[in-house]
């Protein structure tokens, strides 16, 4: 069977399956025990004239027991068919009337070992009056043998239907019941936990075949067979369910296992976006639904965290992540950088509001990508028509007036082919103001304890600001100070300017352009 195929049966068919899970166990165990009673109990009852009420009371039980177990459990499985039925059409059902069938749908496999276990064990007291009223005495060999023929059997049907029931349910209607809920955090119930289906694995694999074998042992041989056959038929089939029942334990412990170590690798390799579905009661629910509420958090940070990023810009998010979230700052040494479109005051008043956004959009995205992008920088702050950049914050402070020279040029150079691309469709080119300036500074948050500002303070940033303001009065477009050349090590095509009175600096500033 495909996977479409099984799909398939699950949206169509979950409650025929789940009803129909214990039948297979229930044949294999009532086949062992046909067999074990033809070979083993049947000489026992011929010699003692009791083989006919023996079959009788098969006949009579059978009769009865079956139909009213299969309408115990018949009624279960359809008292989940309403709620079922309006949760497949998409229907909204209130938590007061669905928890009790969600409950009903928990205990399925604890219902279903009930109705098994009290089958088997009312049908060997059943059989034990039936042939003690009989006015016949039996055969001594017969309490020995009767218990194995009805435990192994009995234990046989009541496990593995409950584990094939658990299996059924989960696997065709836990989905739809528990669509957005987790069954873990349902009241009320019972589910079984990893240590007792650990024991009943146990049970399965070593207490069964074990203590079938040494019942043969003790007990006489019968008539029929010997007991080295017996032993060896009863132990291999001890040994079938053993494996049976590790191979349905072992899934269901090794399903949530394998889906939750590949979560866990994809949320290592960065991919937020798994979630594991399986919906299980017991601790592994509980421990899926944590890895999923954990998953969906870290989500919802990196989704905060890329946002937060975007507006402030990714540089400045790290440091203020890596950096006591209080008020303050500290001094560092750096280079600044402002930069202005020039002559945009003027064209945007012809602009409609949207057009005047759209073609700053366009040449803040291409200097963005140049300095963030290619050249480590940091853009702090956008200033309208223009931005300041930063170089040199954070451990990133060896080389900052270079990189900053380097971006300024590499800027440049971007803006020529942005402007051919602007003059092809008709469109006025951009012209810009870069002036960039060299110093201590205090870098951190300004402001309040509600609201905040990563930004930098001192007089590095001013001189910047009044540089970048000289490119209008000197005819240029870049501009740059004396400290900012002190920290170069190349000053190929670096030209001195005359001396700038700025505003706020008592002295005139030395300032200095480059070829690009």
């Amino acid at each position: 069977m495909d996977a479409a195929v099984k799909d398939e049966a699950r949206v169509r068919h979950p409650l025929l399956i789940v009803a129909l899970a214990p039948v297979v166990p229930h044949i294999v165990g009532s086949i062992f025990n046909i067999w074990y009673n033809s070979v083993v109990i049947d000489p026992l009852l011929v010699a003692d004239g009791l083989k006919q009420r023996f079959i009788e009371t098969v006949i009579v039980w059978n009769l009865v027991a079956y139909p009213i177990a299969g309408a115990i459990w018949m009624w279960l499985i359809l008292s989940l068919r309403p709620a079922y039925l309006r949760l497949s059409r998409g229907e909204n059902v209130s938590p007061n009337e669905l928890d009790p069938v969600r409950r009903r749908l928990v205990h399925l496999p604890w219902y279903g070992a009930a109705i098994s276990g009290a089958g088997w064990l009312l049908g060997s007291v059943v059989f034990l009056a039936s042939l003690a009223t009989a006015g016949r005495p039996m055969n001594p060999l017969f309490y020995w043998h009767f218990p194995i023929s009805f435990g192994v059997s009995g234990f046989i049907a009541t496990t593995q239907g409950f584990f094939v029931i658990e299996w059924a349910s989960q696997w065709g209607l836990y989905s739809l019941f528990f669509r957005d809920a987790r069954p873990d955090r349902l009241r009320g119930i019972r589910p079984i936990s990893l240590r007792v289906r650990g024991l009943m694995w146990a049970i399965s694999a070593s207490v069964c075949p074990i203590g079938s074998l040494l019942l043969l042992i003790y007990a006489p041989a019968a008539g029929g067979s010997t007991s080295h056959w017996f032993g060896f038929f009863v132990g291999g089939i001890g040994i079938v369910f053993a494996l049976l029942s590790a191979l349905l334990i072992g899934r269901s412990v090794a399903q949530p296992v394998d889906q939750m170590r590949r979560a866990a690798e994809a949320v290592t390799e960065g991919r937020l976006d798994v979630q594991v579905p399986l919906r299980r009661a017991d601790e592994f629910g509980a421990l899926i639904g944590q890895f999923n509420r954990m998953v969906i958090e870290l989500r919802e940070k990196e989704r905060l965290r890329q946002t937060f990023g975007a507006h402030v810009g990714r540089k400045a998010a790290e440091e203020i992540l890596a950096r006591d979230p209080g008020l303050g700052g500290r001094e560092q040494e750096i280079t600044v950088m402002f930069v202005d479109i020039r002559g945009f005051t003027a064209r945007s008043a012809d602009l409609a509001p949207n057009e005047a956004v759209k073609l700053l959009n366009e040449f803040l995205r291409a200097m963005v990508e140049v300095i963030e992008g290619e050249h480590g920088g940091m853009i702090n702050k956008f200033l309208g028509d223009g931005f300041m950049a930063l170089f040199g914050i954070g451990s990133d402070t060896v080389d900052h007036a270079h990189r900053a020279l380097a971006t300024a040029r590499a800027m440049e150079r971007r803006l020529e082919g942005l402007n051919r691309d602007r003059q092809a469709r008709g469109e006025e080119p951009f012209a810009i103001g870069i002036g960039i300036n060299s110093g201590p500074a205090i870098v951190g948050s300004i402001g309040s304890t509600d609201r905040m500002e990563f930004t930098v303070i001192g007089n590095t940033v001013n001189v910047a600001s009044r540089i970048e303001a000289l490119n209008k009065t000197l005819g240029t477009s870049l501009l740059f100070s004396k400290a900012t050349l002190d920290l170069l090590q190349d000053r190929q095509g670096v030209n001195a300017l005359p001396p700038q009175q700025v505003k706020g600096v008592d002295e005139p500033v030395e300032v200095f352009t480059i070829r690009v």
